[in-house]
């Protein structure tokens, strides 16, 4: 099984949507100051896209945990 990388893409952008609202809430929340929380989830976003596709990238290329699926034909009976 091997994950083709425009997946890995659409999965790293989804997942900075939620991660990113996270740290903005968060630094909101801390600072008080919606500016400051802006700029740090503005900065977070790329810094944090960039190493999640990587990471997902070489853990795709790790075997551990996973199960070859066996190729067979499934024939449904009427």
């Amino acid at each position: 099984m091997f994950e083709k990388s425009y997946r890995t893409a659409i999965k790293t952008a989804s997942w900075r949507v939620v991660a990113t609202t996270d740290t903005f809430l968060i630094s909101w929340f801390i600072t008080g100051k919606l500016t400051l929380a802006g700029a740090i989830a503005g900065i977070e976003v790329f810094t944090k896209l960039f190493l999640y596709y990587a990471h997902e990238r070489v853990w795709n290329r790790v075997a551990f945990g996973k199960v070859a699926m066996a190729k067979t034909s499934y024939v449904a009976k009427h």
